[in-house]
């Protein structure tokens, strides 16, 4: 028998060969949650067009319908998958903290940790948040997105860009200067 950690496919097999139940579980409640979401989306979907909370037709869907449909969506997914997954994911890892030390240490399920991350998203939602503030400052958050014209929505992207920009030169402006200055007096 090796000293540490095994290989990913060794780890993975004598894992499931010591514990199919817990892994037969696990991917149970993987696809109940997945067949959860889909469920309660069309669930939501159905619930905010028969209210009200949204026009019937996407035409009329203003940005504020747009924004209201989506946190309204987070919720309810939120509430009704996501706190039961939190509360398995709890239970799962109670099950793994119980296991002896010595037997954790013989898994090595995935292969070494990479320092890289996508962090694209970010910026994404910070764009889209620009966005809507310019939206409602325009005044069109009610107004359906279908009478919007193409040179409208392309320069409010642009202009959403162009504020993003202004907001994070600044500072950075400003530390470069200090930065010059502190180095012209050393």
């Amino acid at each position: 028998m090796q000293n540490g950690p095994r290989s990913n496919s060794n780890g993975w097999k004598i894992f499931l060969r010591r514990h199919r139940s817990v892994f037969v579980l696990f991917v149970l409640g993987a696809i109940l949650a997945a067949v959860g979401s889909i469920v309660v989306f069309l669930w939501f979907v159905g619930h905010a067009q028969s209210t009200g909370l949204v026009p019937s037709v996407l035409g009329l869907w203003a940005l504020g319908d747009v924004v209201s449909f989506l946190l309204n969506l987070i919720f309810w997914e939120a509430l009704l998958v996501g706190i039961p997954v939190l509360i398995a994911a709890i239970a799962g890892w109670l099950w793994w903290r119980r296991l002896p030390r010595e037997e954790r240490m013989e898994y090595r399920f995935f292969g070494p940790r990479s320092r890289s991350s996508d962090g694209g998203s970010a910026f994404s939602l910070l764009v889209f948040i620009v966005f809507c503030i310019k939206v409602f400052i325009d005044g069109n958050w009610n107004v359906a997105i279908a009478t919007w014209t193409f040179d409208y929505l392309v320069y409010s992207v642009v202009t959403a860009l162009v504020w993003i920009l202004a907001i994070f030169s600044i500072p950075i402006a400003l530390g470069v200067i200090w930065w010059v200055s502190q180095r012209r007096r050393s």
